[in-house]
């Protein structure tokens, strides 16, 4: 997982989080405080995610990987943990254009599902990888 523009403290938090739900399968209740203080609003949302089983991690055969979360509003959202973005309106707002926030709740729910191996996975071709991606655009457009 390259979390490289997370700063440290969220990166061991999410350690954390991994390393108790591990032995637990659990998380403890100082660990979901922590979440709520480094990722303030976007932390109960995202754990809502994942408790609904709502990230996808989306594979094909050349090892490209993308995530795709299900929102709450119903929209399905692609996210790229490798660079840290999410094709949310949320993100594009609060993490980018003002800074509030470290991520949205649909990349928080990427990392919470890896670290509590919450993720479903599909294995698709390069050609059905690539209509996401181009999907993603013309959303976007």
């Amino acid at each position: 997982m390259d979390r490289s523009t997370l700063p440290a403290v969220a990166e061991e938090l999410l350690r954390e989080i991994k390393k108790a739900f591990q032995e637990t399968s659990q998380v403890p209740d100082d660990l979901l405080l922590g979440l709520k203080f480094i990722f303030g609003p976007s932390a109960v949302p995202a754990l809502d995610l994942v408790d609904q089983r709502s990230v996808t991690w989306v594979r094909a055969p050349s090892g490209r990987t993308l995530y795709q979360v299900l929102g709450s509003s119903g929209k399905l959202y692609t996210c790229y943990s490798s660079c840290h973005f999410c094709t949310c309106p949320a993100f594009g707002f609060s993490v980018l254009q003002k800074s509030e926030s470290l991520l949205c709740k649909h990349i928080l729910a990427v990392y919470l599902s890896q670290a509590m191996g919450a993720c479903q996975e599909l294995a698709v071709s390069e050609e059905q990888l690539t209509n996401i991606l181009l999907a993603e655009e013309e959303d976007e457009g």
